[in-house]
């Protein structure tokens, strides 16, 4: 045992006037880490005017809301048929719209298209959605946040 004690000193001390090197640290001790979940990212899987329709009438083009006079899938009141026209009007457009159109799925699509790149070409999808379910300033208003929510929902489920 004693051999053997010696042998590692003398062969520590030559090695470190041979070369000069410091020694070697110990190596680092391990420690815990604090785990991260990262969830997937969702893939959208609807436009926003699919989801859309799906929150304003379950896909339905006969929807009727009596109260608001809104109907069609899109849920469009007259309001916005002018509102659309005045768009088309400042286009120099010759197309219009009438309320009769907002049953129709494809032109209420049209219509909505028509408002949402005159009112927000640059905008999110949230505030295009707010801003479809509370008017001008929807995006403002605490009234469209759950609205918003549903429609995020549906931009991203099957």
């Amino acid at each position: 045992m004693k051999n053997l004690v010696l042998t590692l000193s003398f062969t520590l001390m030559v090695n470190e006037t041979k070369n000069f090197l410091p020694p070697t640290p110990p190596p680092p001790t391990p420690y815990i880490q604090e785990a991260i979940i990262i969830k997937p990212i969702k893939k959208q899987t609807k436009s926003l005017v699919d989801a859309l329709i799906l929150v304003e009438s379950s896909g339905n083009p006969k929807a009727f809301n009596k109260k608001e006079n809104a109907v069609g899938c899109l849920q469009i009141r007259p309001i916005m048929v002018r509102e659309v026209n005045r768009i088309l009007r400042k286009q120099k457009s010759e197309q219009r719209f009438t309320k009769e159109d907002r049953w129709d799925c494809g032109k209420s699509k049209e219509m909505f298209y028509i408002w949402a790149n005159y009112h927000h070409k640059d905008s999110s999808d949230e505030k295009i959605a707010r801003n479809w379910n509370g008017g001008a300033r929807g995006y403002k208003k605490q009234s469209t946040e759950h609205y918003w929510y549903k429609v995020n929902n549906e931009l991203f489920t099957h």
